[in-house]
C-alpha cells in the first residue's frame, strides 16, 4: 500500500507540474500571438486551473515537489480515499468543460436545444468550483458564492430573484456572461502573463539584488532594516498578484533582519505585511489590477497609473514615518556603515533585469499596443537580462520551477475569478447591484461621508480572503455606481474600491497577509494583524483624501497645483497626527487624552468643509506646540524618570 501511495503521489505531483507549466505557457502564447479561439482558449485555461486545484487537494498540503529535480518523493500519509475523490472531481471537471466547449462551439454554427441533463451538469460544475473556493479561499468567499446561488433561485415571495434553475444554468454556465464571463476573459488574456513575469524575476535572483540595494539605501536611517523591507516589498509587490505571496517570498529575508535590528516580532511581521500589501496599489502594474480597471472603466491604462501614483507614494511615505517613530521610541540607532551591504557595479547591472522590463511595459503601452503585448515584451526582456546577469538562472530546472510556480498561482487566480464571474452574473441577471447601490444611497441619506464609510465597510468584508484583482471585479460592479451617483469621479470611485479591497488583507479578523507574516516572525497572528492595521492606517485615510480633494489624482478635470499642494499638506498633517497617536510617541511618551485628541484632529483635518478642517488644523498646531513645550521641560530636567524602558 505504501509503495502504491508513493507512486501515485509522485505521478500526481508530476501532473501538477506539467499542467502548471502548460497554463503558464498558454498565458505566454496568448500574450505573444493572441487567443487562437475564445471558446477553446477559455475551456483549456479554466480546465487546467481546476485540474491543478483538484490535484493539489488530492495531496493535501504537501504538493510542492519539483519534478525537475532528482529529489525522491517524500512519504505522505496513506490517504487513498482522498486521492480518489479529488481525482474523480478533476475528471468530472474536465468532462464538464469539454461539454461546455462542445455546446458553445455548436451554438456558433446553429441554434441548439440544451438538454436538462446538461443543465444539471452545469450546476454540478458550479458546485465543484464552489468546493475549490472553500478549500483554497475559505468560508467567507464560499458564503458569498452560495448566497448568490440561493438568491437567484429563491422565489420572489421569499426575497429572492425567482429565476428557474434551467435559465440560470443557461445564462451563467452555457454563455459568456457568468462563470466564463468578462473576469475569466480578462484575467486569462491579460493578467496571467504578468504573473509569469513576476515569477521569472523572483526565480532568477533579481529580488535579492533589489533587497540588497534597498538595505544599502535606507540603512543610515533609524530603523533602516524595516525601511529596506518597505522599499524592497514595494518593488516586487507591484508585480505580484498576491500580497500573501509577496510576504512569503521576501519576508523570509526581511523579517529576521528587522527583528535583529531591535523591533518586536509582531512589528517585524506587520511591516512586511503592510509593505507587501501596498504593492497592489503601486504603479505601474499595481498587482495587475490596473489592467482590470482599464477594462472595466474604459479609462486608459496610462491615465490610471498616473492617477494612482501620488496616493501610492503617500502610502509608502506613511509607512516610513510609522517605522521612524517606532525606531525612535525604542531607541534603535541607524545601521553602522560597516554593516551595510556594499553595492557593486554588478549589482547595478543586475538591477536592470527589474528596471528595464518596467520601462518596456510603459513604452509599449505608450505606443498603443495592448497590455498583454506589454507583458510579453517585458517578460522577453527580463528573460534575456536574467540569463545574461544571473548564471544560476541558466539552469533549465530554474526555468521549469519559475513556470510551474507561475502556473500554480495562475490556477488559483482562475478558480476565484470563475467564481467571481458567477457572482457578477447573478448581480447582472437579477439587478440586485442597482438595488444595493440605491440602498447605500438611502442609508447614507445623500451624505457622501456616510456613503463612503458604508462602501469602505462593504469592501473590507467582500475583499477578505480574495486576491486583489478578483476582489476589485466583485466590489466595483456592486459599489462603484453608488459612489458615482454621489458625484464622485469615475477614477476616484474605482480607486476608492481598490484601496479598501487591498487593505482587507491587513484588516483583522481575516488579515491574511499579516497571518502569513506571523509564523515567519514568530509572532501571534492576531497581534501581527492589529499591528499591521496600525502601520497601514494612512491607507484608510488616502482614499477619503482623494475623494474629497480630487487634485491628488492629477487627471481629474479642474486640476490645480494649489489644490494638489493643499491635499499634500493635509495628508502630512493627518498622517503625522495619526501615526503619533497610534504609536503613543513624539519625542516623549504621549498621554492617552493627547493621543485621542491627535487621532481626532488628524481624521477631521481632511474633511472638505473648511468649517471643520480649519479648526482641526488649528488643534494639530496646538498639540504640536504642547508637545514641544513638554520636550523642553524634559531637556531642562536633570533627573528624567524612566518608565517601561521609555523616558518620560
Amino acid at each position: 500500500m505504501t509503495s502504491l501511495v508513493l507512486a501515485l503521489t509522485w505521478t500526481i505531483r508530476a501532473a501538477i507540474q506539467l499542467a502548471a507549466v502548460a497554463l503558464a505557457g498558454l498565458a505566454v502564447y496568448a500574450a505573444a500571438f493572441g487567443v487562437f479561439d475564445v471558446t477553446r482558449f477559455t475551456a483549456i485555461t479554466v480546465g487546467l486551473a481546476t485540474t491543478i486545484g483538484f490535484l493539489m487537494l488530492s495531496l493535501g498540503e504537501s504538493s510542492t515537489l519539483d519534478v525537475g529535480t532528482a529529489e525522491p518523493p517524500r512519504p505522505v500519509p496513506a490517504d487513498l480515499p482522498r486521492m480518489a475523490l479529488h481525482l474523480a472531481l478533476a475528471t468530472f471537471s474536465a468532462w464538464a468543460l469539454w461539454d461546455w466547449a462542445d455546446v458553445m462551439l455548436r451554438q456558433e454554427a446553429f441554434f441548439i436545444r440544451i438538454a436538462p441533463m446538461q443543465f444539471a451538469l452545469g450546476w454540478a460544475a458550479i458546485a465543484a468550483i464552489g468546493y475549490l473556493v472553500l478549500r483554497f479561499f475559505g468560508p467567507v468567499m464560499l458564503l458569498v458564492y452560495v448566497a448568490a446561488a440561493v438568491f437567484i433561485l429563491l422565489p420572489g415571495d421569499w426575497g429572492g430573484a425567482g429565476v428557474s434553475w434551467t435559465r440560470v444554468a443557461n445564462n451563467l454556465w452555457f454563455s459568456t456572461d457568468g462563470v466564463f464571463g468578462r473576469p475569466v476573459e480578462v484575467v486569462s488574456r491579460v493578467v496571467l502573463i504578468f504573473i509569469v513575469f513576476g515569477a521569472v524575476l523572483q526565480a532568477s535572483g533579481a529580488g535579492d539584488v533589489l533587497l540588497r540595494m534597498a538595505f544599502a539605501a535606507t540603512g543610515r536611517f533609524a530603523g533602516g532594516p524595516a525601511h529596506a523591507a518597505i522599499l524592497g516589498s514595494s518593488f516586487f509587490g507591484t508585480l505580484s498578484g498576491s500580497p500573501i505571496a509577496n510576504v512569503v517570498s521576501t519576508g523570509v529575508f526581511t523579517i529576521p533582519i528587522i527583528k535583529r535590528a531591535g523591533f518586536t516580532p509582531r512589528f517585524a511581521g506587520a511591516v512586511e505585511a503592510a509593505a507587501s500589501t501596498g504593492g497592489q496599489i503601486m504603479p505601474p502594474v499595481m498587482g495587475v489590477v490596473a489592467f482590470l480597471m482599464a477594462d472595466v472603466t474604459g479609462i486608459p491604462y496610462l491615465h490610471i497609473i498616473t492617477a494612482a501614483l501620488i496616493p501610492a507614494i503617500l502610502y509608502y511615505l506613511s509607512l516610513f514615518v510609522v517605522v521612524y517613530i517606532e525606531a525612535r521610541r525604542l531607541g534603535i540607532e541607524p545601521t553602522r556603515a560597516a554593516d551595510l551591504p556594499r553595492i557593486t557595479g554588478i549589482d547595478w547591472l543586475r538591477s536592470l533585469a527589474f528596471w528595464v522590463p518596467l520601462g518596456v511595459i510603459i513604452y509599449v503601452l505608450m505606443t498603443g499596443r495592448t497590455a498583454q503585448n506589454a507583458g510579453f515584451y517585458a517578460l522577453a526582456s527580463a528573460l534575456v537580462l536574467c540569463l545574461a546577469f544571473f548564471p544560476g538562472f541558466r539552469d533549465p530546472r530554474r526555468w521549469w520551477s519559475a513556470l510551474a510556480e507561475a502556473g500554480r498561482t495562475s490556477a488559483l487566480l482562475m478558480i476565484i475569478v470563475a467564481a467571481i464571474g458567477f457572482v457578477i452574473g447573478v448581480i447582472n441577471m437579477s439587478g440586485i447591484g442597482l438595488r444595493f447601490a440605491e440602498g447605500v444611497l438611502a442609508l447614507a441619506d445623500t451624505s457622501l461621508i456616510m456613503a463612503l464609510l458604508l462602501v469602505m465597510g462593504a469592501c473590507l468584508i467582500m475583499g477578505m480572503g480574495v486576491p486583489t484583482g478578483a476582489a476589485y471585479l466583485l466590489i466595483a460592479i456592486v459599489l462603484g455606481p453608488a459612489l458615482q451617483r454621489l458625484g464622485v469621479p469615475l477614477i476616484a470611485a474605482h480607486l476608492f474600491v481598490v484601496y479598501f479591497g487591498v487593505l482587507s488583507v491587513v484588516t483583522p479578523p481575516v488579515a491574511l497577509a499579516a497571518f502569513a507574516a506571523a509564523p515567519i516572525a514568530g509572532a501571534k497572528p492576531m497581534e501581527t494583524g492589529v499591528e499591521a492595521l496600525r502601520l497601514a492606517v494612512a491607507g484608510f485615510v488616502i482614499p477619503f483624501l482623494f475623494v474629497f480633494h480630487h487634485d491628488l489624482l492629477l487627471i481629474v478635470p479642474g486640476f490645480s497645483l494649489a489644490g494638489l499642494a493643499w491635499a499634500l499638506a493635509l495628508f502630512v498633517v493627518a498622517t503625522w497626527m495619526l501615526a503619533t497617536a497610534l504609536g503613543g510617541w513624539e519625542g516623549r511618551r504621549l498621554a492617552l487624552p493627547e493621543r485621542l485628541a491627535r487621532g481626532a484632529a488628524g481624521l477631521v483635518a481632511i474633511h472638505p468643509d473648511p468649517r471643520l478642517s480649519l479648526p482641526a488644523l488649528a488643534a494639530t498646531a496646538a498639540l504640536v506646540a504642547l508637545n514641544a513645550r513638554g520636550l523642553r521641560r524634559l531637556a531642562l530636567d536633570p533627573t528624567p524618570t524612566r518608565q517601561g524602558g521609555e523616558t518620560r
